[in-house]
């Protein structure tokens, strides 16, 4: 395989057919033959029967965790370039376009994207995804919610840190330009295609709750290898459920 897309799934019923439909029109129209892997981490939900049904591979990872869902996916990938895309995010297809053409040239050894919410946000939200964009291309720190690197630089990285619970992709970032700058590669954060990603933290937790978990977290790191503390990343409230699916990840906005 040319490349692999690896998509960690918790859960993920209510979104993943949109992402996965997504990626099997965009990826007819790539150059290099790829493959779609979803780690179903644990889920209690239809996750594997979407995942399977839509003719990815499925991988399990029992154990509740990011970063270990992801690294589980690297594991079974075949692709020399690897992509990691969360369940409930859109890649336009320029972006993965723009990101295999840096991989392949030489230009990078991996990045990521800027991001845009899938619905309209309040003036926080909107000063949020400003600032995060802002601090992802000035440090070069990649969103979660896409990242792709060489397969080679993965594996000399050791992958995703297991220490962690959350903010595994800023480890990943930093672990990465490291070894871009010791083989002469940059990392690479790309914004002409911004991936688009659900705003469903923001429906589930609001605003505030989302606020004092990034307070926390800059005050004291080491909360990051808390699973309890990590709760907004692997916890669903009870009206999740209710959470209408918006128009725009149903198929690549024009």
């Amino acid at each position: 395989m040319d490349y692999s897309i690896i998509i960690p799934a918790f859960n993920e019923e209510r979104w993943l057919s949109s992402t996965l439909r997504n990626l099997n029109e965009t990826m007819g129209h790539l150059p290099g033959r790829g493959e779609v892997i979803v780690v179903d981490n644990n889920s209690t939900d239809r996750t594997s029967e979407i995942a399977r049904r839509m003719g990815a591979r499925l991988v399990f990872e029992p154990v509740n965790q990011i970063s270990r869902a992801r690294n589980a996916g690297a594991l079974a990938a075949s692709g020399k370039h690897l992509f990691f895309i969360d369940a409930d995010t859109i890649a336009p297809r320029a972006l993965l376009e723009n990101a295999l053409r840096a991989l392949r040239t030489g230009r990078a050894l991996g990045g990521g994207s800027t991001l845009v919410m899938d619905r309209p946000l309040g003036f926080v939200g909107r000063m949020g995804i400003f600032a995060w964009n802002t601090l992802s291309k000035m440090l070069r720190l990649a969103a979660g919610s896409f990242i792709f690197c060489r397969r080679d630089a993965f594996d000399d990285v050791g992958g995703f840190s297991e220490k962690v619970f959350a903010g595994e992709e800023i480890f990943f970032s930093l672990a990465l330009k490291r070894w871009g700058k010791a083989h002469g590669l940059k990392f690479r954060i790309l914004s002409s295609d911004p991936v688009i990603t659900s705003a469903r933290k923001l429906d589930w937790f609001g605003e505030f709750r989302l606020f004092s978990a990034a307070v926390l977290f800059l005050l004291f790191p080491a909360a990051i290898q808390n699973r309890d503390l990590c709760g907004i990343w692997y916890k669903r409230p009870k009206n999740s459920a209710n959470v209408a699916q918006p128009d725009s990840l149903l198929t690549e906005p024009s």
